[in-house]
């Protein structure tokens, strides 16, 4: 649409379905890759993504002609079909429902990508519990206890 602009970024975060640590180091890459061509496929600049074992990180350039959750569906639903039809794990590979999305300024930016791309050395003395409910009390996001995503016992 003419004289329509926009900036926004996104800082997206989700988790393995059970919290379950499987996502590898040996192909990591290659999910990542899938999952910028998935965001780029749908007019969305990928700017930084990264994951640990059970979680993924990612920061996306984003347009607003798509919604924020059907982006989700698109990301989340594509590369668990990707991860499965691989065989990467040995068990179904599936999301956890849910996610997390928050806006950040451009002068933001350089701290953000920063942050993704640490989340290795981070979760080394941070579980990912304690990093996405302080996530969310920076954004002052309220949020219900009983739907964050627990440690796995």
């Amino acid at each position: 649409m003419p004289n329509t602009y926009t900036q926004l970024y996104i800082h997206f975060i989700f988790a393995v379905k059970y919290r379950a640590a499987v996502i590898h180091p040996d192909w990591e890459v290659h999910l990542h890759k899938y999952i910028t061509g998935v965001v780029q496929k749908n007019g969305h600049k990928l700017l930084a993504i990264n994951s640990v074992p059970d979680h993924l990180h990612m920061l996306v350039g984003y347009n607003p002609l798509q919604s924020v959750s059907e982006l989700m569906r698109l990301v989340k639903g594509d590369s668990s079909e990707f991860v499965n039809k691989n065989g990467f794990t040995k068990d179904k590979f599936r999301w956890q429902e849910g996610y997390g999305a928050f806006s950040n300024s451009t002068s933001h930016m350089d701290r953000v990508v920063k942050y993704i791309h640490n989340q290795k050395e981070h979760h080394r003395t941070k579980t990912f519990r304690d990093e996405y409910t302080g996530i969310l009390k920076e954004y002052d996001v309220d949020y219900n206890e009983k739907y964050i995503f627990f440690d796995p016992e």
